[in-house]
């Protein structure tokens, strides 16, 4: 059965996305533990990180970076944190969260967004990407 994250990719269900490239997509974390928190994901289901092959990691980390320098331009943010956990969801993800302090970190907290935050959010971070 197809994770949810290749539902997104697949466009069967909606979300927030903020860049897009051959082989990899990032969306905005729909239970966000700051404003701005990102996933970027390859488009290749794979469950764990270290699954991917170097390349493929490579490439991930390279979208990655491309990803948190977007968010660090419009995100009001002291840096951009990274996480891979992993545990969520069955297919390989990396957390993009703009830090100001340590609890932003922290995957029990997180913070209600209305539909215009996420979509405002999402533009700015795009563009930035874009650019």
């Amino acid at each position: 059965m197809a994770s949810i994250f290749t539902k997104i990719i697949n466009r069967e269900i909606p979300a927030y996305i903020v860049a897009e490239d051959d082989n990899h997509i990032a969306f905005l974390d729909i239970n966000p533990n700051a404003k701005g928190h990102c996933l970027a994901v390859p488009k290749e289901e794979i469950d764990k990180v270290f699954d991917l092959s170097e390349q493929a990691y490579t490439d991930l980390m390279q979208f990655s970076y491309k990803v948190a320098k977007a968010q660090g331009k419009v995100m009001d943010c002291k840096r951009v944190g990274m996480a891979v956990i992993g545990l969520e969801v069955p297919h390989v993800h990396v957390h993009l969260i703009p830090l100001n302090k340590m609890s932003d970190m922290n995957f029990a907290h997180n913070i209600p967004l209305s539909k215009d935050e996420f979509e405002e959010i999402q533009k700015a971070i795009s563009t930035a990407f874009n650019e």
